[in-house]
């Protein structure tokens, strides 16, 4: 009979569990949460009360960064600042904050999501995510996590980090260079596939079709049934754009530029 104490991980569970510690906030007088971003952030701070003491956009730069935790500590006393994501974006502030003694943490994006949905409106905004942070640091200390990682861990997540970016700048580089590509031999092609380059239902068609002499020859009812399954509403779109003149056109397309 299967039991709780036969699974093998029980005892790491536990022990995870144990070493996880809340933060202490007794001694917080201000708490500034950052939705972190590449080039800025948006920094919102509150009180202990729930007042809001700070809300602005924040450059991603020591010297700012430093500016504005030194105004807060002079004004308030102990700043708590709370990430949305420790590695990457979201080191430099860290790092800063550290070395200005202030306390930090930082609160997992899918506790933060979660969390979101408690609070009034539906829109995603930076500024709402950042007030989020800061105000379950203030009354949720319990979802907050510490960044005292060791170095391999850290080695580790700057290396997943790292793969991630490469992945999406490769990505980011292919596609424009097939825009590139499309607006030379064929600029109508490029206006209707070029914005939507990397949506599946596009790499379906391009991958089925090799050039658009071949996409007019399918005929439109079996283009926008190729791509209907993974984008019905760009289907109807593409329907009612190609128009019979539309269509003509991309029987240009030079043969040389088919795949082999």
């Amino acid at each position: 009979m299967w039991m709780w104490r036969s699974v093998p991980w029980r005892g790491r569970v536990k022990q995870h569990r144990r070493n996880h510690h809340v933060i202490d906030i007794s001694d917080i007088d201000v708490f500034l949460g950052l939705d972190v971003g590449k080039s800025e952030h948006h920094a919102t701070a509150v009180t202990p009360a729930g007042k809001k003491a700070f809300d602005r956009r924040l450059p991603n730069s020591e010297p700012k960064l430093r500016k504005v935790f030194a105004k807060l500590q002079a004004k308030h006393g102990t700043v708590l600042v709370v990430v949305d994501q420790p590695a990457s974006i979201g080191a430099l502030p860290l790092a800063v904050a550290q070395n200005m003694g202030c306390p930090v943490a930082y609160l997992p994006a899918l506790t933060m999501r979660r969390i979101a949905d408690l609070y009034p409106g539906e829109a995603k905004t930076d500024a709402r995510d950042a007030f989020v942070i800061a105000d379950a640091a203030r009354a949720m200390p319990h979802t907050l996590r510490s960044v005292d990682l060791d170095d391999e861990t850290i080695a580790e997540l700057e290396m997943i980090v790292g793969f991630d970016d490469d992945l999406v700048g490769e990505a980011n580089r292919l596609s424009n260079r097939l825009r590139g590509l499309f607006t030379q031999v064929h600029p109508h092609l490029e206006r209707v596939l070029g914005p939507r380059m990397q949506h599946p239902a596009i790499l379906t068609l391009l991958q089925r079709f090799g050039s658009p002499a071949e996409i007019h020859a399918a005929g439109r009812l079996r283009v926008t049934t190729l791509i209907a399954p993974k984008a019905p509403r760009m289907a109807a779109r593409l329907r009612r754009r190609s128009s019979p003149r539309s269509m003509s056109r991309l029987s240009s397309f030079p043969a040389r530029m088919r795949p082999h």
